[in-house]
């Protein structure tokens, strides 16, 4: 019986949610093991992957189970109590069994979270502080990247991918409370794409951004904090 599962995680601590041989600190190596100790040695196939120190709140991924684990209301139960604390399992749902969590996503949906404040101890995992930061042209210039672009100044040097064009679909850019949040909905990302994203809003004008994009004159641009980022949701 396939199912798909939607969870949160913390992810300060973990060296990114892929699985590794050479670790067993990472987001699904913590999964599988808990997974193999209810006697369940199928691999999980995740909807997307997330950097070291990158959170979600809306992650996905199919397994494989046996039927006599047919109560999903009770595996989650289950799952929960033997996982860290920082991993919860918010749903399950059966779906068909040719279902794929990365390949029938549609888009994927990222927030990234800034506070215009001075660090402080209890958000500094969660939250990226820049005191320096006009929301105003955020808000302006977040729309440039609305579209279909090649995005290859805007990734992390030696990624490997047949192709770095993507098409992202919504950027919004509002305030929550005491929060900025940037919001980035796509067909995909490439590996650290929003981070160099928001980084160049940060420290980019309109015309560099575009110059970028375009690639007719390329900028230098730090990549935003992990910390700010969560994977928010898979859409289907």
């Amino acid at each position: 019986m396939r199912i798909c599962i939607t969870i949160s995680y913390n992810g300060t601590t973990y060296l990114g949610s892929q699985a590794q041989k050479e670790t067993s600190n990472t987001i699904f190596n913590q999964i599988e093991n808990i997974f193999n100790k209810i006697n369940i040695d199928s691999k999980p196939h995740a909807s997307s992957r997330t950097d070291k120190g990158v959170h979600a709140t809306g992650q996905t991924f199919h397994i494989d189970i046996p039927k006599y684990w047919s109560d999903l209301e009770k595996l989650k139960e289950t799952l929960n109590k033997m996982l860290p604390k920082s991993i919860y399992i918010k749903k399950i749902i059966k779906v068909q069994k040719d279902f794929h969590a990365r390949y029938e996503a549609k888009s994927r949906v990222y927030r990234y979270i800034i506070k215009k404040a001075k660090p402080n101890p209890f958000e500094n995992d969660l939250v990226s502080f820049y005191q320096d930061i006009n929301f105003e042209k955020i808000q302006k210039n977040i729309k440039l990247f609305d579209g279909k672009f090649d995005f290859v100044n805007f990734m992390k040097t030696g990624s490997e991918v047949n192709s770095t064009v993507r098409e992202i679909y919504k950027t919004h850019a509002y305030k929550h409370k005491d929060f900025i949040v940037l919001y980035f909905e796509a067909n995909g990302f490439l590996r650290t794409q929003i981070r160099f994203m928001v980084g160049a809003l940060l420290s980019l004008d309109d015309t560099q951004i575009k110059e970028q994009l375009s690639s007719k004159k390329i900028h230098k641009i730090k990549p935003a904090k992990a910390n700010g980022l969560y994977l928010a949701k898979i859409k289907y």
